[in-house]
């Protein structure tokens, strides 16, 4: 399985280079989540809705279940990356975030 690192994922999403998707539940997304990224839950994940035209890279908590959609995804297509570390990671990097609230977390 592909991997890439919190930071490296905010420079490959801030850049375009990069599309970034949080596959979270809402609660988790509502609580806090990256800034440039679409949200696409793992309850009812939808493949039909995701770009062709560049790599992909998941994000969840911990890197579980963007690992699950990696995995699956990797056998259809390249160019498909879990986030090592999930939003715990991105959040202990540093890493800005925005959410429905005035202090963003990671639920």
């Amino acid at each position: 399985m592909n991997e890439i690192s919190a930071q490296d994922t905010y420079v490959q999403i801030l850049s375009g280079a990069a599309y970034g998707v949080d596959v979270r539940e809402q609660n988790e997304w509502v609580a806090g989540h990256a800034e440039g990224v679409a949200w696409n839950p793992l309850s009812k994940f939808d493949p039909t809705v995701l770009p062709a035209d560049r790599p992909i890279i998941f994000i969840c908590r911990s890197g579980n279940r963007s690992g699950q959609v990696t995995e699956y995804l990797a056998q259809s297509r390249n160019e498909v990356f879990n986030m090592v570390g999930g939003m715990k990671a991105w959040s202990a990097a540093g890493l800005p975030m925005i959410g429905e609230t005035d202090e963003p977390f990671v639920a």
